[in-house]
Parts: C-alpha cells; structure tokens; sequence
C-alpha cells in the first residue's frame, strides 16, 4: 500500500523511509525534509499562474472547467517568480549532480520558469514541445489554438556530466530514427481522466501517462528515484511505479492525495526483462587497455595481430603497443601501421585463443561484466 506523510514524520523517517511515500505539505517545506543529492530526476508541473480574466463560456453558453483554482493564483507575476525561485533552488539541493529536471507549462508561466532555471546555473538540454491531438478550442476566436505545452530539460548545472539519457532506446522505439523534440500525444481524457462521483474532474491538468512514460524512459533507469514536488492526481507516481523506478510525490491538498493513492496502488509494476533499457556503446562504462593488463586478461609481452595477420604488435607493461620501431596506444598504432589517420584499435587487434583469433575487445567486455556484477 502506498502511504502518504506529513511533514514532521518525513523529517523523521528512517533513510530512505520516504521513498514511494506523499508528502504532504507545501513544496519548499516538504523539500527541505528530504536529503541533500538524493533523487535523479525531478518532473515539475507547477502552477501555470493563469491569471484568469473572468468566466470562459463555449459558443453555446455552457461553462468552461478552466483553472482557476486557489493554487494557482498569485498577486503578481513578482509573487509568481519569487515562488519559482523558491521551489527550484530546493529541487536544485535534493537534485544529484549528474541528476535532471524536467519542467512543464503552458506560454503563461514557462518562459519566466526558464529564465530562473538559467539565473540558477542550472544547464538546459532540451526544449520538448507536447503537441496534442485534441486540444480545447480557443472558443472566442481572438487568437491562435492552443495546441501545445512546453517542457524543459535541464542539468543541475553546465559541467553536469553522466546524466542518463537513454538515447538507444528512444531512436529504436522511433523506427531507428532520432527521438525528436516535439510530442504528440492527446490530452488526458477517458477513462483516463480521474473524475470524483459526481462525474467532475478530480484534477484540472492532469497530464497524460503517456507523457510522463516518455519522460521517465527516456531520462531514467529502473531503480532510479523520480520526484515530483506538485504531485496532483499522481501520474508521475503511477507511471514511475509500473516502469520500476521509486518516487516521491509533494502534494498540499488531500484530495489530490487520495486520488493519488488509490490510483497508485492499483498499478502493477512491469517485470525485470520488460523494463530492461537497451543501451549502445555511449553509454557502456570506459575501459583502459591498461585494465586488461593489471586484471591478468592480457599479459606484457603477448603478441597482437590484426584479423588477417599481416601485422602485429607486442604488448608493454605501460599498457602501450609496439611494432618495430613505432609504438603507441592501441588506436595510434593500430592506424600507424595501415597508414591511416584514425582506427579502432579494441576491434583491430586480436589475441590468440588457441588457434582462434579473438578481437581484443572480447577481453574489454569481461572487464565491463565483472564491473556491471558490482553495481
């Protein structure tokens, strides 16, 4: 069963105690309950700050369910941006440093959320655009259609290394063609849509799983900690439960909370061989031709060939290769000795294993076995 906390017991849960847990409580409040560097990545969707004129009724008079509720007014867009600054440096503290946010909003709120995210140092990767399939008429026809949200992927800072981005895996799941920044997925809507016994909806902006699943897979692994600091109707948690990652929802209001938990606990999370993430050679571990030595995979002195033996090398101890008079890395030499400027040297050079010839880089994939056993 999932469970939701109150601040003081969240500051004084076990560690880790508020993993798969709500918070109750404001966000910046409930934030600083949780450890420094603790969660790898964070989805936002905040107050869009609508700054609603008045009622919005459609063409044949009937009421537009428009937001306009309590959370998301401000008395000004100085109030607005003081609450951003406020939220966004205490997601920056709990944030790993190789850690990512995501934030979502419409053209009301998300250019302001993304000058703060860039007066706080953190470094913006992407703009994703979430173009819908059926978005809500512009019902007085004085502008353009509505048609898309905004979503900004940044890095705690610029010199953010090893943040995940599951690159493979989002070109393979798009017909071997690069995931591009622009989404299309409908609105929430069906028996998706959460709705209370009178048939209303339990949230105004309930975002689409879809989205959220895009979102994780793309920029998690399993077991990785996803936080959500405005965690309304619970999609965040949902999906991150069904793709076996943790998370860690901030909602102030309880009837979002019991939505969220009811909705929570009915979801089944995927097996282990579903939820594997298919990875390409980027984002497997380095490995020094010097480990193959110091691991006893190769010795000092063991003669290299190529795959045809027209040429050979001799291994040093320094982790070098030499060939007559030229020495080097085994990428130097390896294009030394074929007169190229560049080569790779793991899939150039083999060892004899037996009478068979095996690449070198089957010794290097050992080494990342024995690595990944480990973790």
């Amino acid at each position: 069963m999932s469970r939701f906390l109150s601040l003081a017991e969240a500051r004084s849960v076990r560690p880790n105690g508020w993993l798969d847990t709500i918070i109750k409580g404001d966000c910046v409040a409930a934030l600083d309950a949780l450890p420094d560097q603790s969660v790898d990545v964070i989805f936002a969707d905040p107050p869009y700050n609508l700054q609603l004129g008045g009622t919005l009724h459609r063409p044949d008079q009937s009421l537009v369910d428009a937001v306009d509720d309590e959370w998301d007014q401000f008395a000004s867009f100085e109030a607005y941006d003081a609450f951003t600054r406020a939220w966004l440096l205490a997601c920056r503290r709990v944030l790993k440093p190789n850690g990512t946010i995501w934030v979502i909003g419409s053209y009301h709120n998300i250019f302001r959320v993304g000058a703060t995210l860039q007066d706080l140092n953190f470094w913006i990767l992407n703009d994703v655009v979430w173009r819908k399939t059926n978005p809500m008429p512009n019902f007085k026809g004085r502008r353009f259609q509505n048609a898309h949200e905004t979503m900004i992927w940044a890095s705690r800072d610029p010199k953010a290394k090893g943040y995940t981005f599951n690159y493979d895996a989002m070109k393979a799941a798009n017909d071997d063609v690069q995931m591009r920044s622009d989404w299309l997925f409908p609105i929430c809507s069906g028996g998706e849509r959460l709705k209370d016994a009178d048939g209303k909806k339990i949230h105004p902006t309930q975002k689409p799983e879809a989205l959220l699943a895009r979102v994780i897979m793309a920029s998690t692994k399993p077991g990785d900690i996803v936080l959500d600091p405005f965690f309304g109707s619970g999609t965040t948690g949902a999906v991150a439960k069904r793709l076996g990652r943790h998370f860690v929802g901030i909602e102030r209001e309880q009837d979002y909370i019991d939505a969220a938990l009811a909705r929570i606990d009915a979801v089944e999370p995927l097996g282990k061989q579903t939820l594997t993430v298919l990875s390409g050679k980027k984002a497997e571990p380095r490995v020094a031709f010097n480990t193959l030595i110091e691991s006893g995979l190769i010795a000092p002195g063991t003669v290299l060939t190529d795959a045809r033996r027209r040429y050979s090398a001799i291994v040093r101890a320094d982790g070098t290769l030499a060939s007559g008079s030229d020495a080097g890395s085994i990428h130097r030499l390896g294009a030394k000795v074929q007169g190229l400027d560049a080569c790779n040297g793991w899939t150039f050079w083999h060892y004899a294993d037996g009478k068979e010839l095996k690449p070198i880089d089957a010794l290097r994939a050992v080494v990342r076995s024995d690595m990944a056993k480990l973790d």
